[in-house]
């Protein structure tokens, strides 16, 4: 077994120059809750009022209620599925693996669209109903059960992804010790199977939470009131921000809250195999009978997540046409987006590289206050970020307040981490010895970093890019508040015209934005693919 000593302790420690970059990049992550922090202290008692207060407790209430059934109910669909394609002879099977991971690329307003006008009271189903049956009206889809299933179908391929990666990874040596003992597929699934996927559940059952904590699009559309609705109100109908900013850092600090525990309880323990483990494919397990059950099961979770929403907005756009309403391509809207989503996924990945070479490299209490601050943005809410930079642009940076490079910085702040955990996963599995064998023939840190290192890690950051590409071309809240005048983008051009009830309008920048997301959604779904 070939033990090497670690690269921090022959090399003395970091580049200073390395330490100085990421200092300084977690230091602006940081920024927004640092100024929430500060913006409450100074309102002194009225803040304390709003946080203490009874209706607090019931936002809170509300949206924990959400974020728990929500992940509950995406877990109750993507252990399933992640199993069924991965584990099992179903048929059509790698088709299915593929389609039930296309839902990512619907963002939860357009599936919250998708459901008020299919599904609502006087929706297209209605319509469809009303002459055969004499329904005149279906009960009303707003509110907690619409938030509900929108933001399932939109956040469950996060879990299937994680829950999916964990069984790729995992030693087939223990499923076919427990079926040696005699013991049927459900009882190896449940007493050696699960065990060792409990990391990837939490890891994607953490990021569905954050993110429906987190959500606008959907719970607005829904009118649900949760955190981020509310102080969506408090902005828009107030000139006193206070109520908004206390209620900002009750939602902020609490998710950050739920961060440090899941990392905290993934730092105790250990789901790796002892030694290399096997390089062989999994057992497949026989459905028998329950094959054509369980395809059909995968097939309806896909037209639920993709269809639904990919035809009701088909039907909407030829009523819109039939009825001779004003269709426009946007044009300006898809460049706009294209543009800060690319610069932020550019830059998103140049501030994640001394972050993820001081972590994996040269690990220790440094690395690890560095990494965790930069996880402070992830865990705020896009409207928490946006509402943070709108009073720092007003009172300490007017002239980049609304501006295109403010827009871009609050997208690396929220989603600087979807880039740092890509490329670290890239680099941990690079041997420093590479860079050693660099190193001894002369050349300087930060030289083999540029010419060795950086190509080698090159899926990875293609990875976290393109995760940070689609990701911003979805954000809307952050848009909404901080994008200069005029600019618009595919997301704030759907939004404009679902507010407006203009549905017809509102499904040529769905699709578009369906579309756009489909390509990074490729790349990460072709390094599955050569992963396996």
């Amino acid at each position: 077994m070939n033990i090497s000593i670690p690269y921090a302790i022959r090399t003395g420690g970091p580049p200073l120059l390395i330490v100085i970059a990421a200092a300084v990049v977690a230091t602006a992550m940081a920024l927004p809750l640092t100024y929430l922090v500060i913006r409450t202290a100074a309102a002194g008692a009225v803040a304390w009022d709003i946080i203490f207060q009874w209706d607090t407790a019931l936002i809170m209430g509300r949206t924990l209620l959400l974020a728990l059934a929500v992940t509950s109910s995406a877990l109750a669909i993507a252990l399933p599925v992640a199993w069924l394609t991965v584990r099992t002879d179903m048929p059509g099977r790698r088709v299915l693996a593929v389609a039930t991971t296309l839902p990512l690329v619907v963002p939860s307003y357009v599936n919250a669209l998708a459901l008020v006008s299919a599904l609502g009271p006087r929706g297209i189903l209605q319509q469809w109903l009303e002459g055969p049956f004499g329904v005149d009206r279906l009960p009303d889809i707003h509110g907690f059960p619409g938030a509900w299933l929108a933001l399932t179908l939109s956040t469950y391929p996060y879990l299937l992804l994680s829950i999916r990666a964990a069984l790729w990874g995992m030693d087939p040596a223990m499923e076919e010790a427990s079926r040696s003992l005699g013991r049927n597929a459900w009882s190896t699934f449940r007493s050696a199977t699960l065990p060792h996927l409990r990391p990837a559940i939490a890891a994607g059952g953490l990021l569905i939470a954050l993110y429906t904590m987190g959500d606008f699009g959907a719970v607005a559309l829904m009118s649900f009131d949760s955190f981020t609705r509310v102080i969506f109100v408090q902005i828009e109908s107030s000139f006193d921000r206070t109520v908004a900013t206390a209620l900002s850092i009750v939602l902020g600090l609490f998710t950050l809250g739920l961060v440090v525990a899941e990392q905290q309880a993934r730092g105790r323990a250990s789901y790796h195999a002892v030694g290399l483990g096997a390089q062989r494919p999994p057992l497949t397990v026989k459905l028998r009978r329950l094959r054509w059950p369980a395809a059909a099961f995968c097939a309806l979770v896909v037209l639920s997540a993709l269809g639904l929403p990919v035809a009701v907005l088909l039907y909407w756009l030829r009523e819109g046409l039939a009825h001779n309403v004003e269709i426009t391509f946007p044009t300006r809207s898809i460049l706009n987006g294209v543009y800060v989503s690319g610069f932020a996924a550019l830059g998103a990945v140049i501030a994640s590289a001394p972050i993820v070479v001081l972590a994996v490299r040269f690990p220790g209490r440094l690395a690890r206050i560095v990494e965790g601050m930069t996880w402070t943005g992830f865990a705020l809410p896009g409207i928490v970020v946006a509402l943070s930079l709108v009073f720092f642009g007003i009172n300490f940076a007017t002239p980049l307040y609304q501006t295109a490079p403010m827009l871009m910085f609050a997208y690396c702040v929220l989603f600087l981490p979807v880039a740092v955990g890509a490329i670290r996963t890239s680099l941990l599995q690079l041997s420093p010895q590479i860079e050693e064998s660099a190193r001894s023939l002369g050349s300087a840190p930060l030289g083999v970093l540029v010419r060795v290192t950086a190509p080698l890690v090159w899926p990875g950051l293609m990875v976290g890019a393109a995760l940070v590409f689609m990701t911003t071309m979805k954000e809307l809240p952050a848009t909404l508040l901080l994008a200069p005048a005029g600019f618009r983008t595919l997301a704030t051009d759907l939004w404009a015209a679902s507010a407006a009830a203009s549905y017809s309008r509102a499904a040529v920048p769905a699709l578009l934005l369906i579309l756009v997301s489909t390509v990074p959604v490729a790349i990460l779904l072709n390094k599955e693919n050569r992963g396996r």
